[in-house]
Order: structure tokens, then C-alpha cells, then sequence
């Protein structure tokens, strides 16, 4: 008996919206009242850049071809961290 066992399926959806506000306001809730995502992007500028100052020549050299081949980030807008 060759039967098509496609027919056989029961249709089985699964709703996550309510999982995922609740994952949210859990994470919301862990970081607390005083996190200020602003202070924390100010926070990984100034690392950054402290990250890549004082470089020597070579080094410096190294970094611009680095971020002009697209593997590290340049300055300016957009420069998160992917």
C-alpha cells in the first residue's frame, strides 16, 4: 500500500509573541532601572578609541588598510559593532 503520508500532518503553529515580550521585559528588568543605553554607547566610543590611539607608524598603516578592506570599522556614523 503506497500511501501519501503528507495527508497524515496535523498542522502545528506555535504563537511567540507572548514569549518574546516576556524575554524582553525580563532583559529590561536585569539592566534595571539606571541603564542608560546612550552612557553605554558613549562608553564603547571611548574605548574604541582608546583601543587605537597611540599606534605607531606600522600600526597605523596596518589599521587603515584594515578598515579600508571593510574589516574593521572606520569612524563616524555606523561604526557598531556587527
Amino acid at each position: 500500500m503506497d500511501q501519501d503520508r503528507s495527508t497524515d500532518l496535523i498542522p502545528f503553529d506555535i504563537d511567540l509573541t507572548v514569549e518574546e515580550a516576556r524575554r524582553r521585559a525580563e532583559v529590561m528588568a536585569a539592566l534595571g532601572p539606571h541603564w542608560d543605553p546612550v552612557e553605554v554607547i558613549r562608553g564603547e566610543d571611548e574605548a574604541y578609541a582608546l583601543l587605537y590611539s597611540g599606534l605607531d607608524a606600522e600600526q597605523q598603516r596596518t589599521y587603515d588598510e584594515l578598515v579600508a578592506a571593510g574589516v574593521l570599522p572606520g569612524e563616524g556614523p555606523g561604526r557598531a559593532a556587527h
